[in-house]
């Protein structure tokens, strides 16, 4: 018995497997079963990769349809979509989109049909990975905006306080350890600490602020701590 599948990717907090699914009901598609990873990029995983993408391989047989929103949900990488849309082309499952209505099929004979399949494949691939391009730069060049501005971009804020980062630059200059320094450094341990600003520092984070004191004294700077 042949199914339809729905496959969505949620990477985002913009974004709503509900959606997806009432998007594509809506167009008129009845489907049996949802298969869907959250919080995972089009660009760096393969469908294959992930955890519920790759079930695909495994569930879909000939004569089922597999539904997207979009080709941009199985990847955002070129060779990527292209190689998943036409392994499960060759596996006899046909994939349709809910956006443009577009309909890929393996089982088409006429060369003329299969070209015109091919190239639409591959512009559609491609206009998804220029997409991912075209996002990444613009939030690249965002962060350099608010970055130049100061006042926007603060980074992650810091670990530690003022009174912590202070005790670690002096007791580094003393040639104190890192162990020593987490210790002298945790509010339980040391009355004189702010029980309510702090937590017990991590080596990691010691570390981190001996290796580089300026940038962490930017970091305090940029949160007014």
């Amino acid at each position: 018995m042949t199914k339809t599948l729905l496959y969505a990717r949620v990477s985002t907090n913009d974004q709503n497997l509900e959606h997806q699914l009432s998007q594509a009901e809506a167009a008129g598609f009845v489907i049996d079963e949802v298969v869907a990873d959250h919080g995972v990029s089009g660009v760096s995983t393969k469908l294959s990769q992930r955890a519920e993408g790759k079930r695909l391989y495994d569930k879909l047989r000939d004569g089922d349809i597999l539904v997207v929103r979009w080709v941009d949900r199985l990847g955002r990488n070129y060779q990527d979509v292209t190689e998943a849309i036409r392994h499960f082309m060759k596996q006899g499952v046909v994939i349709r989109t809910v956006i443009n209505n577009l309909t890929f099929n393996g089982a088409t004979k006429d060369p003329m049909q299969q070209a015109v399949r091919d190239a639409l494949i591959a512009f559609m691939a491609a206009t998804a990975e220029a997409q991912a391009e075209a996002i990444k730069e613009a939030q690249k060049a965002g962060i350099e905006a608010a970055k130049a501005d100061g006042s926007k971009y603060r980074g992650k804020k810091p670990s530690f306080t003022r009174q912590q980062y202070n005790v670690v630059c002096q007791m580094s200059a003393k040639g104190e350890g890192p162990t020593a320094i987490v210790n002298a450094t945790d509010p339980v341990m040391n009355s004189e600490m702010n029980g309510k600003n702090a937590s017990k520092l991590t080596r990691q984070t010691v570390i981190r602020i001996r290796n580089d004191p300026k940038g962490a004294a930017q970091a305090l700077e940029r949160w007014g701590l």
